[in-house]
């Protein structure tokens, strides 16, 4: 086992070595036979013995129960209840940092349907589960900006079309025109600054959420996925909300 792990450094530091060579030089290269993974490859058994304790403790830790769902949460859909659920779930989380580090409220918040990577079927939610919906490291971004620039928010989605979750948001666009914005519930003030509560790969600028560029960006330290899992493990069963939040009239499926 050593010899091999040796073998392996040495190797990595030969590959290392390469980059600086200019220019690069290859020969004698010759065709090797290619060798299938599949499970007639040999497991190394000394490499078995040593990792088994290790993942024996991971599936015990990733098969514990932390939440029950009575339905299938699904993210199809313009107001999927997985989504609401998780967009939800980021609006309490960042709005009890802000109110605590801020002494402000968050408005409102919106994350990316493309960041919940799966579905979670009726009955108990496993926390292997949410490392499934959410595999990513994104933190929650709170993001200050003027009701102004908060147009180009409402535009994005008038043009696009597409189903990212919102929270305490409401969005109503016919045949791709806006026609009604509120946050709260309440027009939009122009004058006014409101916080809302994403991830830090939107507030970047990821799916081409440019009208965050306006603002001003507030790490908040906590991760998405982290949240997630503290809210379904202190929800012991989980009922999402269903509401229109989303309402594309006449939109091309």
């Amino acid at each position: 086992m050593k010899n091999k792990f040796l073998l392996l450094g040495i190797a990595l530091a030969a590959l290392s070595s390469c980059k600086t060579a200019s220019p690069l030089q290859v020969a004698n290269v010759e065709t090797r036979k290619n060798i299938s993974i599949n499970n007639e490859l040999n497991n190394d058994e000394e490499f078995v013995k040593v990792i088994e304790p290790y993942k024996q403790k991971l599936d015990k830790e990733m098969n514990q129960k932390i939440s029950y769902t009575g339905t299938d949460l699904s993210k199809q859909g313009d107001n999927s209840n997985l989504g609401n659920l998780l967009a939800d779930y980021t609006f309490d989380g960042a709005d009890g940092w802000a109110k605590k580090n801020l002494n402000k409220e968050v408005d409102a918040a919106l994350i990316n349907i493309g960041g919940i990577r799966t579905s979670i079927g009726k009955g108990d939610i496993l926390l292997k589960s949410v490392f499934e919906v959410m595999p990513f490291e994104n933190e929650v971004i709170i993001v200050k900006m003027k009701g102004s620039d908060l147009q180009g928010l409402f535009d994005y989605y008038a043009k696009t079309q597409v189903n990212n979750p919102v929270s305490h948001l409401y969005i109503e666009t016919n045949n791709g025109q806006l026609t009604k914005s509120l946050i709260n519930g309440k027009t939009v003030n122009a004058d006014q600054e409101y916080y809302i509560a994403t991830s830090d790969y939107l507030a970047l600028g990821g799916d081409n959420m440019k009208f965050f560029s306006k603002g001003e960006m507030i790490p908040t330290g906590i991760k998405l996925r982290d949240l997630f899992i503290e809210y379904f493990k202190k929800t012991p069963e989980v009922h999402p909300n269903t509401d229109i939040r989303l309402n594309f009239i006449g939109k091309k499926q």
